[in-house]
């Protein structure tokens, strides 16, 4: 699967996705834990000091924040379209 990134996001990463191995199906946590190992430096923009998905930090399933699914439990399958968005600020 391939996992879209946007903005500061996309720097780390080096490109507008992350590539991620699903199999049948894993919760959204086991794969932003699988994107932090290939990207350690995406940690301190996705997640609290305490390990906590940033409250401003937007993960979508299908165009739905996760927030409003079943949180990190949420399962993903190869067929899912998952998103990142990192904090924005403007002004």
């Amino acid at each position: 699967m391939e996992v879209k990134v946007f903005a500061t996001l996309r720097d780390v990463v080096g490109g507008k996705s992350v590539s991620v191995d699903v199999g049948s199906g894993i919760s959204v946590q086991q794969l932003l834990a699988q994107v932090l190992d290939k990207y350690p430096a995406l940690r301190p923009k996705l997640l609290t000091e305490d390990g906590q998905l940033n409250s401003a930090v937007h993960i979508l399933v299908n165009g739905r924040d996760v927030r409003f699914l079943q949180g990190l439990e949420t399962v993903v399958t190869a067929k899912d379209t998952v998103q990142m968005f990192p904090p924005v600020g403007g002004g």
